[in-house]
């Protein structure tokens, strides 16, 4: 890319804020070095690392590249044998300490939370060299001390320098402390010149006390004296110095020979936290811009979603769209001026320059930008007073350049095209000069004023207008670009609203010709029927958006009603079951002793007091179970409606049965329902048309008469497959009932193999029922495990 572009779009700044968000150095350094590609697949390569990054970033939180200094250098001198000195050697620690710290960041504990991506490798490939690193922290402390335990003979030097310098602070403290001595010193203090220890003795004592002169006041007043009787110490001293300086230097070889053997690996993790800390910087970058990752084509289309100005605050900056290379290859924008149009220009090139160089665009996902050789921008004002050239010439001079330079893969940004001369001679030609890219298939953008331009849009295909919206009413711009729209000239409307007088404006109004007027006012009427449109969409949405919030509210409440109403119900048929069968149960009871007594004979008393209990039982459970619905009233039935033998539902209880008795004055009657006998009045009852055929009666002559009527078209076998097990248990109370009170002697249940519920469900309940003798699984021909055999108990 040209540099021109790159400092004309401001890309430049961008990269600042890139290099601010570099941890390193050597980061930094990669970051001032980025600039834009055209080779696809390396953009598509980097653009896939930031995503990745910035992925990990909101993930795991951000990754600090402290510690990471420049020790390339060192590297070099280990290479050729030399000694490093612990500075150098403390500067290969600390990066090994980012490199643990950084290699840990990036392993994936859990393949699910972090899925493998383009950055794995990298992080892989990193190698902390524990040994190595804890190795030289052992043994070097700082920069200006090595450790004692660094090695078995610097540790005896130290101990023996330790001794040495207690012998001789003891010496000289006797000597200081000495009545003798208190005279000839000037204070009573032990000092150090030349590396020796020293007293400050007065000057006119020099000849009466005994020692090496090392040094004397400014003044002259005072003597550094070095006692006779600490000299040789001090040698000792002096020559231990010397040996531990020695065996530092040996140390330092040693842990640079560790060190020498690793350059490689040391190498590699220099240059891969590098590049790590350039990628998690564009990463930053991203996060901070609110950034997305561009889709790349070499189609030459672009198509940009709620793109945002990277240098405009994020709090006023307004989102624009804009396509070009589709179905159109040049666009002119047209509008007043500070409305916008030079900032789309910038936005477009600044983004093709951020995508081509691997960072994200502050635009929606989705959006698409093409790959071009180069960029070519004329934007601003170019008068230079050195090269005697006015804007126009500075301006021409740009546009030659372009036209030699521009081809089918570069874009083209032109920013007031044609201006600075005559307006018409302006206008010809700014259309020559697009008409001639346009030809070539340069995708170009240009800003203009000039009508001229925006009928050249209309009246030539692959070209389209667009214009940078302004409200007349507050006489601001609202930065909106509006593809397809040509631009109105604002001139009179701002002009009135600023108090001009009327009539100045409509002698104005007077001095444009038909043509320009006629076609001011098209732009007018389009502009007009372009806002009531947006405005009709905008209400279309918002109607949109409610009712979906209705629908899913209503969704919403609907499931919470059917969740209670099978809950209600559940509970309600639990209820109803429970109740059903401490009735049955007892009902069972009497039958049974209604048969004992009709063999024995003789117990009428019993008989009928046995009854009056069942019908007091019966009452007591029909109402439990009475549920009257007063919102749906049945159908007005009239007493002659019903005959005995007729078969009704009983609305409320939702049971079948059969008519008993003939409607009393009141409209009451009793329906036999299974064992079960109610009496019921005639509004809650329904006519069933059926057939119904009644078997012979069990009579029994005597005061306790009694009269069982059943229908003796019982099926011997009732087939419940398909059944959920409360469905099939409810089928199966009533059928058994129908069965025992027929004299059936056995009946078989087809229940199907299935999973085993509802065989399970069948059983248990047959386990549970008093008249039931015996029950088994069906042998072969009968239906094997598929029906359950029922034998009743006589």
């Amino acid at each position: 890319m040209n540099d021109k572009a790159l400092k004309t779009l401001e890309y430049n700044k961008i990269i600042d804020k890139l290099v601010e968000l570099a941890g390193s150095r050597l980061g930094k350094n990669l970051c001032t070095a980025l600039v834009p590609s055209n080779d696809i697949n390396e953009i598509r390569t980097k653009q896939k690392e930031t995503t990745d990054a910035l992925s990990r970033i909101l993930r795991s939180g951000s990754l600090g590249f402290y510690g990471l200094h420049d020790i390339r250098p060192s590297l070099k001198r280990l290479e050729i044998g030399s000694t490093l000195g612990a500075g150098e050697l403390l500067h290969i620690s600390s990066v090994l300490d980012a490199t643990l710290r950084i290699k840990a960041y990036g392993t994936r504990e859990n393949a699910e939370e972090k899925p493998h991506d383009s950055l794995d490798e990298m992080f892989s490939s990193l190698a902390p060299l524990t040994p190595l690193n804890n190795e030289i922290k052992r043994c070097i402390i700082s920069e200006e001390e090595i450790a004692d335990d660094a090695s078995p003979a610097l540790k005896s030097i130290r101990r023996s320098m330790k001794l040495t310098n207690d012998k001789i602070h003891e010496q000289l403290n006797s000597i200081v402390s000495s009545s003798n001595s208190k005279t000839m010193l000037q204070e009573n203090i032990i000092t150090m010149r030349n590396g020796r220890y020293c007293i400050p003795v007065k000057q006119e004592y020099r000849s009466q006390f005994p020692g090496m002169i090392h040094d004397q006041s400014s003044s002259g007043s005072t003597i550094f004296v070095e006692p006779m009787a600490v000299v040789k110490l001090n040698n000792d001293l002096k020559e231990l110095g010397i040996k531990e300086q020695e065996e530092i230097e040996k140390i330092l070889a040693d842990l640079s020979n560790l060190a020498g053997l690793q350059t490689e690996l040391l190498t590699e993790n220099i240059n891969l936290l590098a590049q790590l800390d350039f990628i998690f910087a564009r990463a930053s970058l991203s996060k901070q811009m609110k950034g997305t990752e561009p889709i790349f084509n070499d189609k030459g289309i672009l198509n940009i979603k709620k793109g945002r100005h990277p240098l405009i605050d994020s709090k006023i900056v307004v989102p624009i769209d804009i396509t070009l290379g589709n179905e159109f290859n040049l666009l002119i924008i047209t509008g007043p001026n500070t409305g916008g149009k030079t900032v789309s220009l910038k936005t477009v090139g600044l983004f093709t320059l951020l995508g081509q160089a691997g960072l994200h665009i502050p635009a929606f996902d989705g959006s698409e930008l093409a790959v071009f050789d180069e960029v070519y921008a004329d934007i601003g004002d170019e008068q230079s007073i050195e090269q005697s050239l006015s804007t126009f010439s500075s301006h021409m001079k740009n546009i030659v350049s372009i036209l030699d330079k521009a081809n089918y893969k570069s874009l083209v940004l032109f920013d007031e095209l044609g201006a600075g001369t005559d307006p018409t001679e302006g206008a010809a030609l700014a259309i020559s000069v697009l008409s001639h890219l346009h030809g070539k298939q340069v995708r170009t953008m240009a800003t203009t004023h000039y009508s001229e331009l925006k009928i050249f849009a209309l009246s030539t295909e692959g070209v389209s207008n667009a214009s940078c919206e302004f409200d007349v009413e507050t006489l601001r711009p609202t930065y909106r670009l509006l593809i397809g729209i040509p631009g109105k000239s604002n001139a009179f409307a701002i002009s009135s609203k600023l108090g001009l007088p009327d009539y100045i404006i409509k002698d104005a109004e007077t001095r444009i010709g038909k043509q320009d007027k006629s076609f001011e006012d098209v732009i007018s009427d389009l502009e007009k029927s372009r806002i009531v449109i947006e405005n009709d969409q905008q209400e279309i949405s918002k109607s949109k958006k409610e009712i979906e919030e209705l629908r899913r509210r209503l969704e919403d409440k609907n499931i919470k009603i059917d969740k209670a109403k099978d809950k209600i119900l559940k509970d309600a048929q639990e209820q109803a079951r429970t109740i059903l069968q401490e009735a049955k149960d007892y009902a069972d009871k009497t039958i049974k002793n209604f048969n004992k007594w009709s063999e024995e004979g003789g117990y009428h008393k019993e008989m009928e007091n046995e009854r009056g209990a069942l019908r007091e039982k019966l009452s007591q459970a029909e109402s439990k179970l009475s549920i009257k619905n007063k919102n749906k009233p049945g159908k007005a039935n009239k007493p002659n409606d019903f005959k005995i033998g007729d078969a009704v539902n009983v609305i409320s209880l939702g049971l079948k049965g059969t008519v008993s008795t003939l409607p009393n004055a009141k409209g009451d009657l009793f329906v036999q329902m299974g064992i079960l006998r109610s009496q019921v009045n005639i509004s809650d009852l329904e006519i069933i048309d059926e057939p119904v055929i009644t078997g012979p009666n069990l009579n029994k002559t005597g005061s306790g008469k009694i009269k069982m009527s059943k229908s003796a078209t019982i099926s011997p076998e009732i087939n419940l497959i398909g059944k959920t097990v409360d469905e099939a248990l409810s089928m199966l109370d009533k059928y058994l009932d129908d069965a025992y009170l027929s004299h059936l002697p056995q009946v078989t249940i087809i229940h199907g193999r299935g999973t085993g519920a509802l065989k399970n469900g069948v059983h248990a309940y047959l386990k549970k029922t008093k008249y039931v003798k015996t029950y088994r699984i069906g042998s072969f021909g009968e239906g094997g495990q598929g029906v359950t055999v029922v034998e009743f108990n006589s």
